[in-house]
């Protein structure tokens, strides 16, 4: 259990304690005071834990995403590819990425995103893999990085261990809330390299996400 989630309901049976204190009590004891502090504090608990551990922030489904330019591919496909963005495009700080796969392709498709510290840092939605359906896959991106920084967006395929280990690094951070990326060292040898463009930021992203 993360360290938000449990204030959220640390915050929730302090709200619940005021609230039937304040009833059987009925509004007229000297003890009013702390039921009302207690109240206060659980409410504060409530609207700290919930926003950060993501209730009361905008849903994924929600979150607004551009497009950039989408390249042609000829069919039938025969390897995984990206078709957007395209190589050297200029990107906004959250973008869809989107690509193809060849017919029976049956491994998971992962993004990474390498800025300029050569770090490695898996990009997933909330089913962690991106998300493949007749022959397309796509993944919501997001870069941190300064306007014009240079990134590899670099998409693996990856076996069950590969991706179960990336699943399982984006929970650890987002439970820390700290993200130091990983390592080449770190990468699973069964996450293979398949695509690799390079494309740089058309605004400010840093402390966007």
């Amino acid at each position: 259990m993360s360290f938000e989630l449990l204030l959220l309901l640390i915050g929730i049976v302090l709200v619940l304690l005021s609230i039937l204190g304040g009833i059987k009590l009925n509004l007229k004891s000297a003890g009013i005071f702390w039921i009302v502090t207690m109240g206060v504090i659980g409410i504060s608990l409530v609207s700290y834990g919930g926003f950060t551990w993501g209730l009361l922030n905008q849903m994924g489904h929600m979150e607004h995403v551009s497009k950039g330019t989408v390249l042609e591919v000829e069919h039938p496909v025969q390897r995984v590819q990206v078709i957007s963005p395209v190589e050297n495009e200029s990107v906004r700080c959250r973008v869809l990425t989107m690509g193809v796969y060849p017919e029976g392709h049956e491994k998971d498709i992962w993004v990474l995103l390498r800025p300029s510290d050569n770090m490695y840092y898996p990009q997933s939605d909330h089913t962690n893999t991106s998300f493949k359906r007749n022959g397309e896959w796509q993944v919501i991106t997001r870069f941190g990085g300064s306007k014009d920084e240079d990134y590899d967006l670099i998409v693996f395929e990856a076996d069950e261990t590969a991706s179960d280990f990336f699943t399982a690094t984006i929970e650890e951070w987002k439970s820390n809330l700290f993200y130091p990326g990983l390592t080449d060292d770190e990468i699973p040898e069964s996450a293979n390299e398949v695509d690799r463009i390079t494309v740089s930021l058309k605004e400010d992203c840093r402390g966007v996400f």
